[in-house]
């Protein structure tokens, strides 16, 4: 007697791959989507932590010689602090970002929590400025 060994998958087999493959890809799709927008906020965060930084630089600059650095007065100036800023409005932050104009009290040292925003995700975060003449 002569029996052909058979090779391969049963049907139920690979219906039972494809049900845990659906289930998988449920379980981990609101996960992605949790990811990108995390990923959007800590983008903003970032920015604005290089305001925070470029506010305390500038300040130590500016403290140490008065023809260094630049005037805060107000939460849009620390934007002229950033190493990209090339004297336009807007340049010293990166695409879609705004700073939300606050005065800051002209006392040296002042701190000041000032609103990034971005447009395109509707998001902001927060940074802190200090005032220098």
């Amino acid at each position: 007697m002569n029996k052909s060994k058979q090779a391969g998958f049963t049907l139920i087999e690979l219906v039972m791959v494809i049900v845990i493959l659906g289930v998988l890809a449920a379980v981990a799709l609101p996960k992605f989507v949790s990811v990108d927008a995390d990923a959007k906020q800590a983008a903003i965060n970032s920015v604005a932590g290089s305001l925070s930084s470029a506010s305390a630089i500038n300040y130590a600059s500016r403290k140490a010689n008065t023809t260094k650095g630049v005037a805060v007065a107000n939460c849009s100036d620390v934007e002229k602090a950033m190493q990209s800023y090339n004297g336009t409005a807007g340049t010293g932050l990166p695409t879609g970002y705004t700073i939300t104009a606050a005065a800051i009290t002209p006392v040296d040292t002042t701190k000041t929590n000032c609103v990034l925003n971005h447009t395109g995700y509707g998001l902001t975060a927060n940074f802190t400025a200090t005032s220098i003449n």
